[in-house]
C-alpha cells in the first residue's frame, strides 16, 4: 500500500498523529528510542527533517534507525530542499511552500529534486506548506511572507489554491517550538474550504491545543519539539488521547 493511501485510509477511521524527528537535533540512536516510544503509544507515522543542518549521512542514518525500532509504521521524509534524499524513506512529502518570497522554495527546489526522487523510486505526495505567524525558524530560512494570525481569508484562498493545484495535502505550519499553535479559527475555516487532508503542526505541547485544533477541523496533527525532550511520554500519551 501506498503511504497515501495507509494516510487517507487510516483517516476513514480516526484523524492521525505523526512525530517528527529531526536528524539534526539529537543522535540516529535516539532518534530510534524516541520512535520506540511513539509506536507503543499509538502514533501513526513518522516524519524525518528539519531546517538546518540535515546533511545525507544524518538523514540516512536516523532514516534507518527509525524504521528499524517501528518497522510497522512509514516514515516520510519533509524536506528543506534538495540537497539530501534518502533512498530509505517510505515517501516524501514533495511540498511547495507557498509564502515564501523565494521561487527556490515554491518550485525551484522540486524541480531540482524530481529526478532523484524518480530514480529512488520514492513514493511523492504532493502537499501545500503554509507558514503562519510566529513562523520560527522554517519561516526564516524559508523566506516566509508569514500568514498573520488573524487572517482568515489569506488562509482560506492558501487552502483553495493548495487543492486546485492537485496537491493531497495542506500543511498549516506555526514553527518548531513556536509559543502557540495555527489559531483553531483559521484551522476551522480552511477545513470548511477543502476535501483533502489538512495537516497542523507547530506549539502543540499538550492535549487541550491538540484537542482543540482536531475539533476545529485538523486531519492530522504533527508534534516535533515535543519529543526531544526528557520524560515526553506523559505528554505524548495526553496528546494522542486527545486526537483519539
Amino acid at each position: 500500500m501506498k503511504v497515501i493511501e495507509y494516510i487517507l485510509s487510516t483517516l476513514k477511521k480516526q484523524k492521525m498523529h505523526m512525530t517528527l524527528l529531526d536528524p539534526a537535533r539529537q543522535t540516529a540512536a535516539r532518534s530510534a528510542e524516541i520512535a520506540d516510544i511513539a509506536d507503543r503509544l499509538g502514533t501513526n507515522a513518522f516524519m524525518v527533517g528539519g531546517s538546518t543542518g540535515v546533511t545525507q549521512e544524518n538523514l540516512d542514518e536516523t532514516v534507518k534507525k527509525i524504521k528499524s525500532a517501528a518497522p510497522s509504521k512509514p516514515v516520510i521524509y519533509f524536506p528543506a530542499g534538495a540537497r539530501a534524499i534518502s533512498r530509505f524513506c517510505d515517501a516524501i512529502y514533495f511540498m511547495s511552500l507557498l509564502n515564501s518570497r523565494n521561487v527556490k522554495n515554491v518550485a525551484g527546489e522540486q524541480v531540482a529534486a524530481a529526478p532523484a526522487i524518480k530514480k529512488l523510486g520514492i513514493e511523492p505526495i504532493p502537499m501545500g506548506y503554509v507558514i503562519v505567524e510566529p513562523g520560527m525558524k522554517v519561516g526564516e530560512v524559508g523566506d516566509v511572507q508569514l500568514l498573520r494570525r488573524d487572517d482568515i481569508e489569506t488562509a482560506r484562498a492558501y487552502a483553495i489554491a493548495t487543492e486546485n493545484f492537485g496537491m493531497k495535502l495542506l500543511y498549516l505550519e506555526a514553527g518548531s517550538g513556536a509559543d502557540k499553535p495555527v489559531p483553531a479559527n483559521m484551522v476551522r475555516a480552511v477545513k470548511e474550504e477543502i476535501n483533502i487532508p489538512l495537516v497542523v503542526g507547530g506549539g502543540i505541547r499538550d492535549g487541550s491545543i491538540a484537542s482543540s485544533l482536531v475539533d476545529a477541523g485538523a486531519d492530522i496533527i504533527v508534534t516535533g519539539t515535543l519529543v526531544e525532550k526528557e520524560n515526553f511520554e506523559t505528554k505524548l500519551s495526553e496528546i494522542l488521547d486527545a486526537i483519539r
